[in-house]
């Protein structure tokens, strides 16, 4: 009979309790206040504004917004993830890093949560940047972060000069090559390109356009590939662009190759980031006002291949507020927002229709070049062990352009490396 009055009384407490939102295996009541990790700097400022604006349209939902540096932010958050603990509710991922994550099944499944609003993703989104939050790395892949800040590599060069010595964009980077070695031959003022040279990170971003380009690939079917003929041929093709490169550019990293951009001493460029853009036609940062053009990369047997870098956010299947997170997921990377962000901040849309806004493209005029970059932008391996490939790879490419090893060897030596990795 005792049983019976528990039972009664569990029936009775259900029915006149508030309402249980469950979330992702928690219950979710009432207020909700919200964990950020995100990261520093100007990305900081646009997720605190997105943060703001959001809370005035649910002021039952609050925020903690914790903007750090890259490091600490994958240290804090791995961490939090890997002991299931759930302090965050929305993460920023660096795109390279989301297949560990991924992997490790420690993010929530949002096509799960799209589905329980009986919405999709928004083909407005570029294609490009949702993949890379897809696992597997498929355009059907289950979906785990959106994108919301859509870096990709740009290409510039001296306009100007250009006009000078009769020369047209660049098609093909042969074309690059014959441009550079004539810059360098009729202006000795004007280093005929410049690129980043440090090992690691810095060299491979800069180089892969190229090899890319040159129809190399780093992993094929989960395998090292920098023994092919491709990679041969495009590393041999970097080597011949660095005669027209500054001396020293192996010690040449992003604060080195924007001095010279903005000093008006290189003709050409490699790699130049959207952030980057900006100050160009800065009276006060820069001494080429309206003599750079920006635009994406040559091909040369494949069509362009740019670089993409984007920052995704994710929703820690930890977390105990999946519902109010995905709202918030979808709030800041809708148009509006991305519009007032890229307006007030400068932050690369990730949405083709933010790219064609009018107010957007006056206020920076190679939008369309940027969009068309993004929509052809090609993303790192998707590998857990990625960052100790690029640092492998990045070492051996150094070692080439130093000349302490022939381009054969540094690739031979640098795809054994690899295969020991990911054995």
């Amino acid at each position: 009979m005792r049983k019976n009055y528990w039972f009664l009384a569990l029936v009775l407490l259900l029915a006149f309790s508030p309402i249980l939102i469950w979330s992702g295996g928690q219950q979710e009541k009432g207020p909700v206040k919200l964990t950020v990790a995100g990261r520093d700097g100007g990305y900081g400022k646009a997720m605190q504004i997105a943060v703001d604006e959001y809370s005035k349209l649910h002021p039952d939902v609050s925020f903690e917004v914790l903007k750090l540096p890259g490091s600490s932010l994958y240290e804090k958050v791995v961490i939090d993830m890997k002991n299931s603990v759930g302090t965050y509710d929305v993460i920023m991922i660096d795109d390279p890093i989301a297949t560990q994550f991924q992997k490790a099944g420690w993010l929530a499944n949002l096509d799960e949560l799209y589905k329980k609003k009986g919405t999709s993703p928004d083909t407005d989104l570029i294609s490009t940047a949702v993949k890379l939050g897809r696992y597997p790395y498929t355009d059907n892949g289950a979906l785990y972060a959106l994108p919301h800040v859509g870096n990709v590599e740009l290409f510039a060069y001296r306009k100007d000069i250009f006009a000078k010595l009769g020369l047209s964009k660049p098609a093909k980077w042969n074309d690059v090559l014959a441009d550079a070695k004539m810059i360098k031959q009729s202006e000795p003022d004007v280093y005929g390109v410049v690129f980043r040279g440090v090992k690691g990170n810095p060299i491979v971003a800069g180089f892969l356009p190229i090899y890319w380009a040159f129809g190399a690939k780093v992993l094929d079917n989960g395998k090292p590939a920098l023994n092919s003929p491709q990679a041969l041929n495009a590393l041999n093709f970097f080597l011949k662009l660095k005669k027209y490169a500054p001396e020293g550019v192996s010690m040449y990293n992003s604060a080195q190759v924007k001095d010279a951009l903005y000093g008006g001493k290189a003709g050409i460029v490699t790699e130049v980031w959207p952030s980057w853009v900006p100050k160009l036609n800065d009276p006060n940062e820069s001494r080429v006002v309206n003599k750079v053009e920006v635009t994406t990369h040559p091909g040369e047997v494949e069509k362009s291949s740019p670089m993409i870098g984007v920052w995704l956010l994710g929703i820690p299947k930890a977390s105990k507020h999946h519902t109010a997170a995905f709202d918030f997921l979808l709030y800041i990377t809708g148009k509006e927002m991305q519009v007032k962000l890229a307006d007030e901040t400068g932050l690369a849309p990730t949405r083709d229709s933010v790219y064609k806004v009018s107010k957007l493209i006056a206020k920076y005029p190679w939008y369309p070049v940027q969009a068309a970059a993004l929509k052809n932008a090609v993303g790192r391996p998707r590998t857990i062990k990625w960052s100790e490939l690029e640092n492998i790879f990045g070492t051996y490419l150094q070692l080439a352009l130093v000349g302490s090893m022939s381009a054969q060897d540094a690739l031979k030596e640098a795809n054994a490396k690899m295969a020991e990795v990911l054995e």
